[in-house]
């Protein structure tokens, strides 16, 4: 994954700066970013303070975690259900399981 350059703190200052009457490209060379990186910052964090772009991280972590620890769950599940149907299967033919 790529690293991010930019803190939420730091972030948010360049957007000051832009709401202050700075023109994107003179911030864009400033701090080394692209325009559409700059463009990209005010529609995710526009309108924040830094409590906010620190809770927002927070969520967006924790909602990577429970989407991880549902798609472990629905494998699980799913290999769970798998392994039934075939001792299902195997027991209707009368065979016992495992033969």
């Amino acid at each position: 994954m790529k690293r991010k350059r930019f803190t939420e703190d730091q972030i948010i200052a360049v957007l000051r700066e832009h709401e202050s009457g700075a023109k994107a490209g003179d911030l864009a060379r400033k701090h080394g970013v692209s325009e559409a990186t700059l463009y990209n910052w005010k529609a995710k964090y526009g309108g924040m303070d830094v409590s906010d772009a620190k809770r927002l991280k927070a969520l967006e972590d924790e909602n990577a975690k429970l989407k991880k620890l549902l798609a472990d769950q629905m494998l699980e599940a799913s290999a769970l259900r798998e392994l039934l149907s075939k001792n299902v299967w195997s027991a209707s033919s009368g065979n016992p399981p495992g033969n």
